[in-house]
């Protein structure tokens, strides 16, 4: 009550006393029962330790508060809003708070304070919306490039994966010109901060990529030099890698090592993996260096911490070449103690009753799983039959005892399964041996196996059997091979084989169709059913065959040359050639066909001799030994009238054939083509000494000597040749005698008195042939025939230089039958 009355006491004397309320307080200033006060308790509380109040409290039963309610919460926790008159809350610090108050002093422009501008728009009590860029920003420009060089980077490598190296290099240059135009404009707009190492990282290291695709290798190395020197990106010590195999293809191998060193120390060793990558790639430059031992410590270190099959083949290999026998069966040892990390495939082949593990069965049997494992499984069988392939020979004193005991090894493994194939490939290094002997024993010893070696088997024997001739062995054990495995496209390549020498070629088509259709790659039965279609003059089945085998062996001179065949038996001279150009440029020393490239430019429209004859020189001067084509370049000299050039070619022949006298008879008419006489005689005279018998060297000998006016010689040269003439002329009388005497026998006289009497009638008639040669041999001494024949041809007309001039114009030489087989065809 005493409250109540000094209020009114002041308020009757307000207008009389100016001092009237001085000394009256506001009661929100009282401090002595500030602990009791509940608004500044609340106040002065501390939020650490608690969950922050949320901005929407609910009422009773989970209900949200009503509308309006929100300015309500946002309002002072030191209690109400105070109304009009009132005095308000106690202000908290000294400072009031930017931008807003409880209070109605903070109403500016008779509103209030809406930061949010939550009035104009109608919401209550919603939560403030994200900020988003204002469209044509610089902000929204730079991440539209940011995303424009995503995309190109993106498109960069697709190009790549799909073999398009020249798009995917124009790509990543265009996103380097574009992240260079981006770091541009943020540093022009103040937000340098902003740049993002990544993406540059990205850039350059697309660029890198893509100039190695390129074979670009300087340009690829600057650009992985400018990610290794940044600092600020990451692990860039990795990109060495990637220079050391630059420098590894480009053979600068030292630096290749150091790269690869450089890579290795700044890869932490809790990146295993990649440590051992590393080590292989070590490995490998030592290994093309010659530097065996250090290559050895990569991979043995490589061996010790994770071991695979690649290198320990590769550690094997450089024992063999370091030849130490004690290391390599170690070696194939611990390659065989390699875990292949594949579970055991009878899951693969399990049956089951139940329809859902069948289904399960049936999907796993061929997955990228399954077909990842069976990559693994063929890569260690390869590793391993490589290794005791090349180990064998040499860690014993015979490769027999060496393959022993790789086998004994392999069987007492995890992979025994492999023991059969080292033991065929054993019987097919005795074949390479020449001992068929051996070979077939240890093949035959897989009749009892199982089938898929038993067919492996019978195919090699059958194949040996059908080398050697034996044609029902190698049938019968086709035979077996075909039993054994239907879809060995090999034993039914050689079961066709034997058919179509008992002269079944449609039974031989239909085996050839066969086996390709179980193994289109068959190379045999493709090449083999070509011949056959070849054979029976169906020249475009035979020439579909041998295109199709060009398709799948690029560079095979043989297949190329039948279809050379083929064409040129079907006219089509000009696809000949042009297929025996592609065949000389796989073949580059093989001089048949050059001469059969001449063959055709002389079969051609036109007879191109100047082309062929090219043909033929490069021939000769690849394999000077071609008897024929030699011929056919001393004739072409010869019809040339360049008789002194095709000395050399006939000098060629007379080497390749010694004991034929024509080719230095034919030298010997070359010089007196060319007029050398006295070279002519002096060859003669050689000829004549290895030949003494030879009536036609005699009559040339007579001929020169009679020009050069030799006169001795003559005489004596003129006996020679009636005793020669002699001579031959017996040994024909002689061989008509004989011819007629087996006749008679072959006849069946079976009188031996007709037998006496015709043997004493050959003698009586033999005695008139010598009798009637003794008168010819007395006549022709009198009257000396020294004409002969030119086996070069007539010769042109030219000025002589023998010693004497002849009284008429015709020469002796004139009348001579050319022979065809000197001539070119």
């Amino acid at each position: 009550m005493a409250g109540l009355s000094n209020v009114h006491l002041a308020t009757e004397d307000e207008n009389d006393d100016m001092y009237s309320g001085f000394n009256e307080y506001n009661p929100m200033f009282d401090t002595s029962n500030i602990a009791e006060d509940e608004g500044f308790i609340n106040a002065v509380k501390t939020s650490h330790g608690r969950r922050p109040p949320m901005t929407m409290v609910r009422g009773a039963g989970g209900k949200p508060p009503p509308t309006g309610s929100f300015r309500q919460n946002l309002a002072s926790s030191m209690g109400r809003v105070p109304s009009e008159g009132e005095v308000g809350p106690r202000p908290m610090t000294s400072v009031s708070g930017a931008g807003f108050s409880s209070n109605k002093r903070n109403v500016i422009g008779g509103a209030a304070f809406d930061p949010l501008n939550q009035a104009n728009r109608g919401i209550t009590g919603a939560a403030p919306a994200l900020e988003t860029l204002e469209e044509g920003s610089p902000e929204e420009k730079i991440k539209a490039m940011e995303r424009n060089i995503g995309e190109l980077i993106e498109q960069s490598a697709i190009a790549n994966s799909k073999g398009d190296f020249v798009t995917a290099t124009e790509k990543a240059k265009e996103a380097g010109k574009k992240e260079r135009q981006l770091v541009r404009q943020r540093e022009q707009a103040g937000l340098s901060e902003g740049i993002s190492p990544d993406l540059t990282y990205s850039v350059l290291f697309n660029l890198a990529c893509q100039y190695e695709a390129n074979e670009m290798y300087p340009e690829a190395l600057n650009t992985y030099n400018v990610i290794v020197k940044n600092k600020m990106f990451q692990l860039s010590g990795r990109i060495k890698v990637n220079m050391g195999n630059i420098y590894f293809k480009q053979d600068n191998l030292p630096k290749a090592i150091k790269y690869y060193r450089m890579a290795l120390d700044q890869v932490p060793n809790t990146h295993k993996e990649i440590r051992i990558r590393i080590m292989q790639n070590i490995g490998a430059v030592f290994v093309k260096m010659g530097q065996y031992n250090d290559a050895v410590t990569s991979y043995e270190h490589i061996m010790n911490e994770k071991p695979d099959f690649q290198s320990g083949l590769n550690l094997i290999l450089c024992y063999f070449a370091l030849g130490d026998k004690d290391k390599m069966e170690k070696s194939f040892l611990k390659l065989l103690s390699v875990n292949l990390g594949i579970d055991d495939e009878d899951k693969y082949n399990a049956t089951t009753e139940n329809t859902q593990e069948s289904i399960f069965l049936d999907a796993i049997r061929n997955d990228s799983l399954r077909q990842l494992e069976r990559k693994r499984k063929l890569i260690a069988e390869r590793c391993i039959l490589t290794a005791a392939k090349v180990i064998a020979p040499a860690i014993k004193s015979t490769f027999s005892e060496g393959f022993d005991w790789c086998v004994e090894q392999v069987k007492s493994s995890s992979y025994h399964d492999l023991a059969n194939d080292l033991e065929i490939h054993k019987a097919l290094l005795y074949l390479k041996e020449r001992d068929f002997s051996q070979a077939v024993s240890i093949l035959k010893t897989f009749e009892k196996k199982d089938t898929q070696v038993k067919s492996q088997a019978a195919t090699n024997l059958s194949f040996i059997y059908f080398l050697q001739g034996n044609f029902e062995n190698a049938r019968r054990y086709a035979d077996a091979a075909v039993k054994a495995d239907r879809f060995n496209a090999s034993s039914l390549t050689n079961k066709a084989n034997c058919l179509y020498k008992d002269g079944d070629p449609e039974g031989a088509i239909m085996l050839y169709k066969e086996a390709l259709e179980n193994d289109s790659t068959c190379h045999e039965a493709l090449y083999n059913l070509g011949l056959v279609y070849k054979k029976l003059n169906n020249l475009d089945q035979s020439l579909d065959c041998f295109t199709k085998l060009h398709s799948i062996v690029r560079n095979n001179s043989q297949v190329m040359l039948h279809i050379s065949i083929l064409y040129e038996m079907m006219e089509d001279y000009s696809q000949a050639m042009e297929w025996l150009m592609q065949c000389s440029g796989v073949t580059h020393t093989d001089a048949n066909v050059l001469v059969r490239m001449a063959d055709i430019c002389e079969h051609d429209d036109g007879g191109e001799q100047s082309q062929a004859f090219a043909y033929r020189n490069d021939a000769y001067r690849l394999f000077p030994a071609d008897i024929n084509n030699v011929n056919w370049l001393g004739s072409y000299y010869v019809n040339s009238q360049f008789s002194e050039k095709a000395i050399k070619y006939y000098e060629r022949a007379a080497v390749i054939q010694p004991n034929e006298v024509r080719w230095q008879i034919m030298v010997a008419s070359c010089y007196r083509r060319s007029g050398n006489y006295q070279g002519a005689f002096e060859k003669y005279k050689q000829i004549h000494t290895k030949f003494p018998d030879n009536v036609e060297c005699l009559k040339y000998l007579n001929r020169l000597c009679s020009d050069l006016g030799l006169t001795a010689e003559l005489q004596e040269y003129a006996n020679k040749l009636r005793k020669a003439e002699k001579a031959q002329e017996i040994k024909l009388q002689r061989a008509e005698s004989a011819t007629r005497r087996n006749k008679a026998q072959n006849a069946g006289s079976a009188d031996s008195s007709s037998r006496d009497n015709s043997a004493s009638g050959g003698s009586a008639r033999q005695r008139r042939v010598i009798t009637e040669l003794t008168d010819s041999e007395q006549n022709s001494r009198q009257n000396v025939d020294a004409s002969y024949s030119d086996p070069l041809g007539p010769s042109m007309d030219r000025p002589k230089t023998a010693a004497r001039q002849r009284t008429d114009g015709n020469d002796d030489f004139d009348d001579i039958i050319v022979d065809e087989n000197l001539l070119p065809d």
